[in-house]
């Protein structure tokens, strides 16, 4: 054989050598979740990991009604595979289980995140079930009012940088709400042919991430419209809410931690983990999703429709800071706490995040500091 048979054979030998290297550091790039090229696909590697806590795959809850829901599995299969993640696990919610059942098989199946795609709704569920585990959330905002999303400044549109978020960014711990139901107090507190309120068991209760309400707000949206909503988003909300303008002020005994109770006459009572609106509207100025407090506001009015207009004007200029120092036909009164306790004298409406809760008499609330991680920019 002449040396130059030689060469070939060194040449050859080499070559597969360095392919083999090649097939190595792509399988380990594979099991880290991220490849030693990510950095070459743009933002979408700066500020966290590409994988939640371990090298399993992400898992996606979605709710197969909301639109969009349809496009994304296409979009996070080629986002998984330029990222060089596992092929990504994906599981639909259903009417009778809306993301719980299916965020423990995720984690079960060893998901390293959990990307919740749908509305508020889908959001609480996933988030529910991820509460003492170290696996992180991601958030695809799919809903009508997307308010826990808005307020981690989740965008609501782009898919592709919903999707870098919920797959490279770092996780930020967040509180959540509580909510627990008390015991109806008695039948002649309901109104004829009214449902009675159920109550909550010992160790049960209600998750809520954004804000838990009674009275108005509550009325508003249990009366909103789920076609109107498909159609127009959030404003269905505010056309429901212009049945309840002139609903009944309730009397209520307010808790606030271990203070002395005090009754407080009110349209509605707002318990907040953030305070983010949708129209770019701040109810809750001070309240922060990763803080220790649930915020409180306490909302009265007067004079009809020129008394919400009123208050509406309030909640637009303490949004940018300002103060109105004209007479006032209503007001809203704030307050901090970590837990609180709240009688009524007659059963009231409820909604966390909004989602309909039924009626009830009593209930308790109080925050959980930094129960869970959530990917955020």
């Amino acid at each position: 054989m002449g040396w130059q048979g030689w060469v070939s054979i060194v040449a050859l030998l080499l070559a597969a050598g360095a392919l083999a290297v090649a097939v190595q550091v792509h399988r380990h790039a594979r099991r880290r979740g991220a490849g030693l090229f990510a950095p070459a696909l743009g933002p979408s590697s700066a500020g966290g990991s590409t994988s939640g806590t371990g090298s399993g795959p992400v898992a996606f809850v979605v709710n197969p009604s909301k639109p969009g829901a349809a496009a994304l599995r296409d979009a996070a299969l080629l986002a998984c595979a330029a990222r060089y993640l596992p092929e990504p696990m994906f599981f639909e919610t259903t009417v009778e289980d809306p993301g719980v059942g299916q965020t423990r098989r995720a984690l079960e199946e060893g998901a390293s995140v959990v990307v919740a795609a749908g509305g508020d709704g889908t959001v609480r569920a996933v988030a529910e079930a991820l509460l003492g585990s170290d696996v992180p959330m991601g958030i695809v905002p799919l809903g009508t009012g997307n308010l826990f999303a808005r307020n981690l400044d989740i965008p609501l549109t782009r898919l592709d940088e919903q999707l870098r978020i919920a797959l490279t960014a770092s996780p930020r711990p967040v509180d959540v709400g509580w909510v627990r139901l008390g015991a109806p107090r008695r039948d002649e507190d309901y109104e004829r042919g009214e449902e009675h309120g159920a109550s909550d068991g010992p160790g049960k209760g209600h998750l809520f991430l954004v804000i838990a309400g009674i009275g108005f707000d509550a009325a508003m949206v249990e009366s909103a419209d789920d076609e109107l909503k498909a159609r127009v988003g959030w404003i269905a909300y505010f056309l429901a809410g212009a049945k309840h303008l002139n609903g009944r002020r309730m009397r209520l005994q307010v808790q606030l931690d271990r203070r002395s109770p005090v009754t407080v006459r009110a349209r509605s009572l707002l318990i907040g983990n953030c305070g983010k609106l949708p129209g770019g509207l701040t109810l809750l100025p001070g309240a922060e999703v990763d803080d220790g407090w649930l915020d409180i506001a306490a909302i009265d009015t007067r004079g009809g429709i020129a008394g919400w207009a009123q208050l509406f004007g309030e909640v637009v200029l303490q949004g940018v800071g300002l103060r109105n120092e004209l007479p006032k036909l209503g007001r809203i009164d704030h307050a901090r706490t970590h837990q609180l306790r709240i009688v009524s004298d007659r059963p009231v409406s409820l909604q966390i995040d909004g989602e309909p809760l039924g009626r009830a008499v009593s209930l308790r609330a109080e925050v959980q500091h930094h129960a869970l991680a959530v990917r955020a920019p």
